[in-house]
């Protein structure tokens, strides 16, 4: 009996060890994979954006390693017939679940809730979006970019903001002194950028943009309340970069004209301010405060965690709005629209970003709303596809190795089976997807969302919003 107990555990000692073999060899493979796809038609998103048609592009070592060069022996080839490669898209406003705690229970406890990693990252590579910014960056977010950058997990480049506030934030600073000291702090602890926040004072505020241009930190975010009735020229400070919504323009402001975002649109430009819209923020807070089955109608919502379900549906703070509110946001979602219009009259550049990860709005398949949104506010489809790939790139400085299709960057690509430069929703005709050189064709992403539905049906009466919160308080 003890040697048959024996046997059993070399058995599975064995077959675990197969495993993480076959699954390191196959990792290899994929590394080592050269990769051929055949007479595509090119969509480069440079700034002449000329298409190049029936291409020839070699992928070699994650990298593309030459357009319309000689085919390397013994290629893995893709019949690119008829269809359209893009750059991967660039999501410039997300906040992705980790597992996490916001109380320490007790020392060791570790996070109430755990996420898959990869169950979350999917929902990006299913759609096409191979970077994103998180704009509210925590330690378990560099954790989640090392697992994805050592290849136990597929998933986009991350670029992380830490959050710096007066209050309700993971940094808080009451004063200059401590705003400075924050910025100092977020660069020793690995974090790229700085986001400002709401609750911040003028004069700290102002103290932390200039303590991040010290520290070569570029800057996104709100604008705070402090400033609300003043003029707008206050709250563009020099190194103020890149605004997080629309919304914090229109809510500094009770006149909703056309002039008055000729004037916003006027003021960042002199000010190298550059704006994420984020339309699809606005339309979705507006959408479930009329009714909840807008949430449970988003495509995607069965891919949504079981916890975050429950929370959208059973503690949605929108839901219920009176209609005076819901006026409100009406009004502040036409006037967004006309935000875009007026920035792109400047010139002021805009990147997208969706603020995926809030109530109603999914990751991955937000940012395709976001676009279409973006076309129907007066950009072309041209220019909503560079506000997704070569402009994100170069706001955050990395537009010398992902954003463009050119030969020596970062094989981050979406095969479309139909032309976006037509039609913007073709950015949903998705045939696959390199992620870092990996060839992900739409049948594998397909099992991968399927295998997620499953175990969130599975496993969906085992979270529930409400029973958490008040498990907290016992």
């Amino acid at each position: 009996m003890k040697y048959l107990k024996l046997l059993r555990l070399f058995a599975v000692i064995s077959f675990n060890l197969n495993a993480q073999n076959n699954s390191k060899l196959e990792n290899n493979q994929q590394e080592n994979a050269i990769y051929v796809i055949k007479d595509v038609n090119v969509i480069p998103m440079t700034k002449e954006n000329k298409v190049i048609e029936k291409a020839t592009i070699v992928i070699k070592e994650n990298k593309i390693h030459s357009i319309n060069k000689t085919i390397p022996e013994n290629s893995i080839v893709i019949d690119g017939k008829d269809k359209w490669l893009i750059p991967g898209l660039i999501d410039m406003h997300v906040h992705n679940l980790a597992s996490s705690s916001p109380w320490v229970i007790y020392p060791t406890k570790g996070p109430l809730v755990n996420y898959d990693t990869q169950n979350l990252m999917t929902l990006y590579i299913a759609n096409g979006v191979t970077t994103v910014f998180e704009l509210g960056a925590r330690p378990e977010h560099i954790g989640q970019r090392n697992e994805i950058t050592r290849g136990n997990v597929i998933g986009p480049r991350m670029a992380l903001a830490k959050v710096i506030g007066g209050n309700k934030s993971n940094f808080i600073a009451k004063n200059p002194s401590d705003g400075r000291n924050a910025v100092r702090f977020a660069k020793e602890e690995g974090y790229e950028f700085i986001k400002v926040y709401t609750w911040l004072n003028e004069e700290t505020f102002k103290a932390v943009i200039d303590e991040a241009d010290k520290q070569n930190m570029k800057v996104v975010g709100h604008i705070p309340v402090a400033f609300k009735k003043k003029q707008a020229k206050d709250f563009f400070v020099p190194h103020f970069g890149l605004i997080a919504h629309a919304e914090e323009l229109s809510k500094q402001t009770d006149d909703y004209s056309y002039e008055k975002a000729q004037e916003f649109a006027r003021l960042a430009k002199e000010n190298n301010t550059w704006l994420i819209p984020n339309l699809t923020n606005m339309l979705s807070i507006s959408q479930q405060a009329k009714s909840l089955q807008n949430i449970k109608n988003l495509q995607g919502f069965k891919y949504v965690h079981p916890l975050m379900q429950s929370k959208w549906l059973t503690s949605n703070g929108y839901y219920g709005a009176s209609e005076k509110l819901i006026e409100y946001y009406t009004n502040l979602y036409d006037f967004h629209f006309l935000i875009v219009k007026a920035f792109k009259e400047a010139g002021v550049p805009m990147v997208a970003g969706t603020d995926a990860g809030i109530s109603g709005v999914i990751w991955g398949f937000s940012l395709h709303n976001e676009l279409k949104l973006l076309v129907e506010a007066g950009l072309t489809n041209e220019e909503a596809l560079a506000s997704a790939t070569r402009l994100g790139a170069e706001w955050l400085e990395i537009d010398d190795k992902i954003g463009t299709i050119e030969t020596g960057k970062f094989a981050d690509l979406i095969l479309l089976n139909n032309n976006p430069l037509a039609n913007i929703s073709n950015t949903l005709k998705i045939a696959g997807v390199f992620v870092n050189g990996k060839w992900i064709n739409k049948n594998k992403t397909d099992i991968m969302l399927s295998e997620i539905e499953n175990w969130n049906n599975i496993n969906k009466e085992k979270y529930d919003w409400k029973e958490l919160l008040n498990s907290l308080k016992n």
